[in-house]
């Protein structure tokens, strides 16, 4: 398991052998996320790496904008009108 050391300006070297095998890209963008007192550092994928990957998905079961709660039912609630600011009255002298 290859190891760096931490710069003064807090930056990191991604060693060859894991820059391979992970087959990253100069420019490409990576997403530091804390496990515990652990760093797992992933690659973000592009928008267009991401297009058609629910193709074929079933979406039953999934919860949509309606529910709040799994099994919800529920329907949401119509907002209500804002109330009228009443007019203010003046007092005769």
């Amino acid at each position: 398991m290859p190891s760096v050391t931490l710069s003064s300006k807090y930056q990191i070297s991604i060693p060859k052998e894991v820059r391979e095998t992970l087959d990253l890209k100069p420019g490409q963008r990576l997403a530091f996320l804390c496990v515990g007192k652990s760093v797992k550092l992933v690659p973000q994928p592009r928008i267009e790496d991401l297009l058609g990957i629910g193709k074929g998905a079933n979406p039953d079961g999934y919860r949509d904008r309606g529910g709040h709660r799994e099994g919800s039912d529920a329907k949401p609630k119509p907002r209500a009108a804002a109330p009228a600011t009443p007019a203010k009255s003046r007092r005769a002298p």
